[in-house]
């Protein structure tokens, strides 16, 4: 009989289901009493203590970068009779015998499911494309480690285990146990290092596929000669599952795919309704036929899950649907019986204790020196051989399979089986450490699919050459979110000047009406008049330079098995995922240059995916899109909230855009953070673009209040390059303060920077209210503060006022693109204020127009001419209805805050920070 048939029937046995007495817990029944006639109640007991207690250890073990798994198995030791079990009555109470049945008839088949997900991560393709050096290392890391683990066995045989036990078997799982490679628990170690991407961890983890399919044939192997009665049953069993297996890989996949495709669910990249059924049969029928055949019900879930094709990430949609449920509430269940089988009282001598580490020592010599030894014939430096031997090392999850089938089959007894556990935690605690000590970040260079660029920011300030060699070209934009593409489209399409040739109608689709064909002529024509004279005076040719777009696509990484497949699988998801076609469509669609990269990290690594990003392709401006639909950063930092709904959440931007959508404070935060690091840690100028989602592209009209500094001086020619479109016109007013004030710190800690500190990046950071670290600037000194100011007013009198004569004539386009723009000096005691109230009517004026306003601003947390602290303090205590907290000056700067506070009716808002470089 099966293991699954055996605890079958004692479930039967046991659970004999009657109709329990009416009135349980009211008429004084105890639900933590076993009742065979209704065992739920307890079941319930069993399942929430064992999650709770997994759950709440996993929170300080992940501090540690330590896999939830150790989490799981340090639990159930906790709650076996090493620890918990000690207390009186507790195992009797919680855990009682006659409960065990059920409780591992529900761990079975959840272990069913998980070797089920374990067969969907793999993936051959993988193997393929790394052979020569996985199937070496693999292969060598196998042999080794079994060897000494035979050699092993034989000492822990004549010390340990009763003469009753086959020495043949006990060799050969003892083999097994050493040798093989934890898999799952690998894949989620290489992401908490972030090596999924990495060359190491592509080579480790087709190593370990290979390593993992020999591991579960050795391990069937075993398990057939444990579970038969003489040589020729094992014979018939082996032969029996070679039939069965190469059943499922051949008529049954093919079946399996065909009807996929039948179904849509390799098109649609999700299984219908029938697929998931035919899929949960498939498991359930093959775990079935492993298991009456005298194997084991897990090798059949492990076989359907290699059957499942990986085309259109089907795979990925059934993990999806299976992976919480089976990790959050089975796998616990699983490691817990093994903790009730687990007796650390029991080593209680030093030859008990010598042999661990003795185990210990074997195991992660053979697999370090098979696997490190192979690495560095092939090539690979110390560092990065060392960090393969060890990452092979790592056991946990598939060791503990192995181990609980070898109690189960007698060839373990409870001793042997505590010390192999104490083993397998040990290796698998020392991976991560080990690991980061050999190969660490910062020697890291191999990443997969990784593009070498350029590089480096410009000094923006340099106005030796023409102010075109100052126009942004190159820009680089973040696609996080499905509700950040109007907003991304929209600052495209603003980027690209109006082409000065009509664009190619689509035959037959009649897509160009006359009038619409007469307005753009029109336009183009204006447009060449205004090139046209102002080339009369220059020399200089008219250019158009060409705006190309490099889109990163960010994916959050998490510890789930969908994650890791996804990251896995990033050379064919970047062809399929939404936001990237989208995109890419849009930009092909108005003559874009888009070019896509997609970037799976934890959420942790985002800002730093996003600097590299820029660095890499060369880009000179970074652009973060910032929906109206995220829900509020915004709030007051002591938790008070608008007086109409008192701790009710706002949308960062209410008082521009009106109520958000989004009652998600916590993504917001997340959200608001990540940008933060963006503007702290960017290599190129960085512009959140803030947009109500639906602003049109044509008959923009840009306001921009220039204060000074490195910020508005970057917002200042931006502005310019905007209006290289002729429906696009701006207001650019430079406000002075009358009063003598003295300049305040944006930061109350700012003196206490080094001087060496200011020359480097602004890299410094403290906590905000939410708890997120948040970017501090060096003060400026007399020599940075004056040579600030004079490159204000250079940039400013060249703009504002050009010189005909000057040796640095301006080109055609600029002078086209100044025609556009009305420029103004104003002073004012309250100069914060009084650009609101600028603002404001010009956002009437526009709207008379049929024109959207657009709000362009500086950061100005770094080197700001003005402080607007003290105006802006009054303005949120005038502005009752918008509760603003520190968070927002923080995020946007002081003058941006200032519109949120005053409520602006603009369609969208621009903030510009510019890299310490530039400034």
């Amino acid at each position: 009989m099966g293991v699954l048939s055996r605890e079958l029937q004692d479930v039967v046995d046991y659970v004999k289901r009657a109709a329990p007495e009416q009135g349980g817990i009211i008429s004084g029944a105890n639900p933590s009493a076993w009742n065979s006639t209704d065992p739920f109640p307890l079941w319930v007991i069993q399942v929430f203590i064992i999650i709770c207690f997994t759950q709440l250890l996993a929170i300080p073990l992940a501090r540690i970068r330590q896999p939830r798994v150790i989490a799981e198995v340090i639990g159930g030791i906790l709650l076996g009779p090493t620890v918990m079990g000690r207390i009186p009555n507790f195992t009797n109470s919680i855990f009682p015998t006659l409960s065990k049945p059920l409780l591992t008839l529900t761990s079975t088949v959840g272990l069913v499911l998980f070797l089920f997900l374990v067969g969907l991560e793999i993936d051959v393709r993988v193997l393929k494309g790394n052979a020569k050096y996985s199937l070496t290392i693999s292969a060598v890391g196998m042999v080794l480690p079994f060897g000494l683990g035979v050699g092993l066995a034989v000492a822990l045989y004549h010390q340990f285990s009763e003469p009753t036990v086959n020495f043949g078997h006990f060799l050969l799982f003892v083999g097994v146990a050493v040798a093989i490679t934890a898999f799952p628990v690998l894949c989620r170690i290489l992401t908490d290092l972030d090596l999924l991407n990495d060359h190491i961890g592509v080579i480790v983890l087709s190593a370990g596929v290979g390593n993992d399919v020999v591991g579960w044939i050795l391990l069937a192997l075993a398990v057939a000669l444990t579970n038969a009665s003489s040589g020729l049953t094992a014979l018939w069993i082996l032969l029996a599952g070679t039939g069965f297996v190469l059943f499922m890989l051949y008529p049954v996949r093919w079946a399996f795919i065909w009807l996929a495709r039948h179904t849509g669910s390799l098109e649609n990249g999700s299984p219908t309704p029938l697929m998931m059924t035919v899929t949960l049969l498939v498991i359930l029928t093959s775990a079935f036929f492993t298991d009456v055949i005298g194997i084991h019900p897990i090798f059949g879930g492990f076989l359907a899950g290699i059957i499942v094709p990986h085309e259109g990430g089907f795979a990925i949609a059934l993990v999806e649907k299976l992976e919480d449920l089976v990790t959050i509430v089975f796998l616990p269940l699983y490691f817990v019986l093994s903790g009730l089988n687990t007796n650390l009282g029991l080593l209680n001598n030093g030859i008990s204790w010598g042999y661990i580490v003795l185990i210990c020592t074997i195991a992660f010599l053979g697999k370090f020196i098979g696997c490190a030894f192979t690495a560095k014939f092939l090539g690979f430096s110390y560092r990065e051989s060392g960090a393969i031997g060890t990452l092979m090392s790592c056991k946990g999850l598939v060791e503990l399979i192995v181990l609980n089938i070898g109690l189960q089959a007698g060839i373990l007894d409870t001793r042997l089986f505590s010390m192999f556990v104490v083993h397998a935690l040990v290796l698998t605690i020392m991976t991560t450490p080990l690991t980061l000590w050999f190969y660490p970040p910062a020697i890291r260079t191999g990443r997969k699919g990784g593009i070498q660029g350029t590089g480096g920011a410009r000094n923006e300030d340099d106005l030796s050459g023409s102010i075109e060699e100052n126009f942004k070209t190159k820009f680089s934009v973040v696609l996080n979110r499905i509700e950040h593409l109007p907003a991304i489209m929209t600052i495209t399409q603003l980027l690209q000047p109006l082409s000065k040739t009509l664009p190619t109608p689509i035959p037959g689709s009649g897509v160009l009406e006359k009038a619409e064909k007469a307005e753009l002529s029109r336009d183009i024509t204006q447009e060449k008049q205004v090139l046209e004279e102002s080339s009369t005076s220059s020399s200089v040719p008219i250019t158009h330079p060409r705006v190309s777009i490099e889109a990163l696509r960010l994916i959050e990484l998490t510890d789930r098995t969908s994650a890791v497949m996804r990251s896995s699988e990033a050379d064919d998801l970047i062809h399929r995922d939404a936001l990237i076609t989208v995109f890419s469509t849009f930009g092909r669609l108005n003559r874009i240059p888009v070019a896509t990269s997609l970037s799976i990290v934890s959420q942790d690594a985002f800002s730093t995916s996003v600097a590299t990003h820029a660095r890499d392709t060369g880009a000179q401006l970074v652009v973060v899109p910032w929906h109206s639909g995220n829900s509020n950063v915004l709030t007051e930092e002591q938790g008070s909230a608008s007086p109409e709904t008192p701790g009710t959440t706002y949308n960062p931007f209410d008082g521009i855009f009106g109520k958000g959508s989004s009652p998600d404070r916590t993504s917001s935060v997340v959200y608001a953070n990540f940008v933060r690091k963006v503007f702290s840690e960017s290599p190129a100028d960085v512009a959140l673009f803030v947009d109500r989602g639906g602003a049109a592209p044509r008959d923009q009209h840009i306001f921009l209040p220039f204060f000074g500094g490195p910020d508005d001086r970057l917002a200042l020619r931006f502005v310019v390059q905007l209006c290289a479109n002729p429906d696009i016109t701006a207001t650019v007013v430079r406000m002075t303060k009358t009063s003598g004030a003295a300049l305040k710190s944006t930061e109350s800690n700012d003196t206490e920077i080094p001087d060496k500190a200011r020359e480097a990046i602004n890299a410094l950071t403290m906590q905000s209210a939410t708890g997120f670290p948040d970017t501090i600037y060096a003060a400026a000194n007399t020599a940075t503060r004056m040579a600030s100011d004079t490159a204000d007013n250079i940039l400013w009198s060249r703009f504002a006022h050009p010189n005909p004569a000057s040796t640095v004539p301006l080109t055609p386009q600029t002078q086209g693109a100044l025609s556009r723009v009305a420029f103004s000096e104003t002073s004012s005691p309250m100069p914060l204020r009084s650009v609101i109230q600028r603002a404001a009517g010009e956002a009437k004026t526009a709207s008379d127009s049929w024109k959207s306003l657009l709000l362009v601003v500086g950061r100005g947390r770094r080197l700001a001419a003005e402080s607007h602290h003290d105006e802006l303090d009054k303005l949120i205590s005038e502005q009752a209805h918008t509760p603003v907290s520190g968070d927002v000056t923080r995020t946007i700067g002081e003058v941006a805050a200032g519109f949120v506070v005053a409520g602006t009716n603009v369609s969208g808002i621009l903030v510009m920070q510019s890299t310490h470089t530039s400034s």
